[in-house]
């Protein structure tokens, strides 16, 4: 963002964003007259931001950050902007995704003699960045061939001086948008952020382009490389995103309403009541209640003030904060026949203890549709699922994972359903993680359109 007291600004846009990663948080800003301020930290973006935080972030441009870690340990090292030193003055960096070729640039550069401090993949783009600069003198132009060596998901926000680069992988699988504020512009993951900082949305930044922003200036857009093959990450739809953003021209909220409808087309059931999972499964429920005629209910409420509970160190722990964070309401349940409808089921520990807590206070049955087909596959760009044994349905069928929930039954949008609501070309969209194919070469793993992994 460019304009007169960045910080505030990249304040708001953080916490409009807090849900894309809760791990750590950290901002940087330039001042013609002082050079690069940051400041970061572990935590959500309210701990480690006060008043006087934010006020001694000076300038007028910045970049600002909340990790959801993927690649890299969880360490306040890994916390991002990352600064990267270059030829002339330091960029600081931000990124969403994943890059699966990391490893391969990383031992490659250390072999030349670059030293890494961090674990974490947005170190070796900065690098990159940082090394092909000093080559050519023009930025434009290294993060070009930084893109070019790079494979895997990427929205990057960049500041270099006083100029902010703003640029998306080939198959724009993150999402990113540029904004207009009142004195200046703005890029962010999500319109919400820029919306919530008092502007608004102009555009996606298309797959492969990279931005440049300078104040006082319009944005300029030069074109990486070839961006025919698109590959928008379909979990940015049914769970990621905030329901109030707008996606690559697609509003998330109605995307989930219309996944909701199908779902209802696709598996009726007779029920009193239908109940979404909290927050992102309401306006599929809401979607699922107006196609079938059954009646909308919350009946798990959500607790806004629980602490996170990944950390909790064992198994028994987690579960027993489950019940803190969403509470039933016995009413809505008790002698119902129930429709719970959840967004996704990856592990399915927590809808596991929620179908138990909705038995206990008194239902009837429990019927479980899921807004998206089952989850059978890693992501490597930038969810975290990562493991095959990790995922319930990945070796069991409907009736199995329906018995392991404590669920009477059990139903899944289907794959052309899914394409539907979201209503771009199936071609276009990153779908790896339900069809165990991947827009990228993934080694081990299968590409769209390969007929087997011998076709390389």
């Amino acid at each position: 963002m460019s304009g007169h007291g960045a910080a505030p600004y990249i304040y708001l846009g953080l916490r409009a964003l807090q849900h894309r990663g809760q791990e750590s948080a950290g901002m940087a800003t330039w001042s013609s007259h002082a050079g690069l301020y940051q400041h970061k930290s572990m935590g959500a973006v309210h701990e480690i931001f006060n008043r006087d935080a934010v006020e001694s972030l000076r300038g007028s441009v910045g970049i600002g950050h909340v990790r959801y870690a993927t690649t890299g340990r969880s360490s306040a090292r890994n916390a991002q902007p990352v600064i990267i030193p270059t030829i002339d003055r330091e960029i600081a960096i931000g990124h969403n995704g994943d890059i699966v070729n990391f490893m391969s640039v990383k031992k490659s550069m250390q072999r030349e003699g670059t030293a890494f401090f961090g674990s974490a993949d947005t170190e070796v783009m900065g690098q990159l960045i940082s090394y092909e600069y000093s080559q050519t003198h023009s930025m434009p132009t290294a993060i070009r061939r930084a893109m070019g060596a790079l494979s895997g998901a990427y929205a990057i926000a960049m500041l270099h001086g006083n100029t902010l680069y703003a640029f998306r992988d080939p198959n724009g699988i993150r999402p990113l948008c540029l904004g207009a504020l009142e004195n200046g512009y703005a890029v962010a993951s999500e319109s919400v952020a820029i919306e919530l900082m008092g502007g608004g949305l102009i555009r996606d930044i298309e797959p492969g382009e990279i931005v440049m922003i300078e104040k006082g200036q319009q944005p300029r857009s030069y074109k990486s490389q070839n961006t025919s093959s698109r590959a928008h990450c379909m979990f940015e739809w049914v769970y990621f995103s905030r329901p109030d953003s707008v996606l690559d021209g697609k509003l998330v909220y109605n995307v989930r309403k219309r996944i909701g409808e199908t779902l209802a087309r696709e598996s009726p059931v007779k029920a009193d009541v239908i109940v979404p999972v909290p927050d992102s499964g309401r306006p599929q429920a809401l979607g699922f209640s107006e196609e079938s005629g059954i009646s909308y209910s919350e009946g798990l409420i959500k607790s806004r003030f629980v602490e996170r509970t990944f950390i909790l160190p064992d198994q028994k722990l987690r579960r027993q904060a489950v019940r803190m964070k969403l509470h039933p309401i016995a009413d809505v349940f008790n002698g119902k026949r129930v429709v719970l409808l959840d967004d996704s089921i990856v592990r399915g520990t927590t809808l596991r203890e929620i179908v138990s807590m909705v038995r206990s206070v008194g239902a009837k049955e429990v019927h479980l549709r899921i807004g998206c087909p089952p989850i059978i596959a890693p992501c490597y760009f930038g969810i975290d699922m990562k493991d095959r044994n990790d995922l319930i349905a990945a070796s069991r069928k409907e009736a199995e994972i329906a018995q392991e929930l404590g669920a009477d039954s059990l139903k899944y949008l289907s794959l052309n359903g899914l394409v539907k609501s979201i209503g771009l070309p199936e071609n276009q969209i990153c779908m790896g993680c339900i069809t165990a194919k991947y827009p990228l070469n993934i080694p081990q793993e299968q590409q769209r359109f390969q007929q087997s992994l011998n076709d390389f």
